[in-house]
């Protein structure tokens, strides 16, 4: 289920401002599949997560912008609903995009990068739970596990990762109006990673 060989390899050479963009994008693909668990089972606040995404866009830019990062992950735990709660399975996907989150401000605390790139692989594993979610009872594991390989929402988000990737590269000091632009892009799409769209 693995991106194309060297894509961790090339996620890793990119500096911690290129890291920390992708990841951020990353976390914005995924806020939909919150908003729409919270919206249907009436849990959490999706303005905790909007906010705090609408800061990391900012402070990708705004050197002077400064994240309390305590009590930004005081307010992700306030929301994160836990599975055993719930017999939605969009429970998943929701609690995946706030742990994507938290990893995030988590790792530019304590500045450990590979918690960053870590991002990456939660939300292909969001997408391949999703898959094996919704694939046909009876299939042998290496059934399953082709068909997850092979299933265009999978395919999808290796392709949306690798151009991601690719355009961060090309950019070794993102500035305000690349960074603005690429946010602008993301949110009009409005698409998760599992083809969730509230638009």
């Amino acid at each position: 289920m693995n991106v194309k060989a060297g894509f961790f390899k090339r996620l890793k050479a990119l500096s911690l401002p290129q890291k920390k963009l992708f990841a951020v994008a990353l976390c914005q693909r995924m806020l939909p599949n919150y908003q729409l668990f919270a919206e249907v089972c009436h849990f959490g606040n999706p303005a905790v997560l909007e906010t705090l995404l609408q800061l990391l866009w900012q402070s990708l830019y705004d050197n002077k912008l400064k994240l309390n990062i305590e009590l930004q992950l005081a307010k992700l735990e306030e929301n994160t609903p836990e599975p055993e709660n719930f017999d939605v399975y969009g429970v998943y996907p929701a609690l995946d995009a706030v742990v994507a989150l938290s990893s995030l401000i988590g790792a530019l605390e304590s500045k450990v990068e590979d918690d960053i790139i870590n991002i990456s692989k939660l939300s292909s594993a969001t997408v391949a739970n999703y898959i094996e979610a919704i694939a046909p009872d009876e299939m042998t594991e290496q059934q399953l596990e082709d068909f997850v390989f092979d299933h265009e929402v999978m395919q999808e988000e290796r392709q949306l990762q690798e151009s991601l990737l690719t355009i961060v590269e090309e950019q070794p000091q993102p500035d305000a109006v690349f960074i603005k632009e690429l946010r602008k892009e993301i949110v009009a799409n409005g698409v998760s990673n599992i083809g969730i769209s509230l638009n």
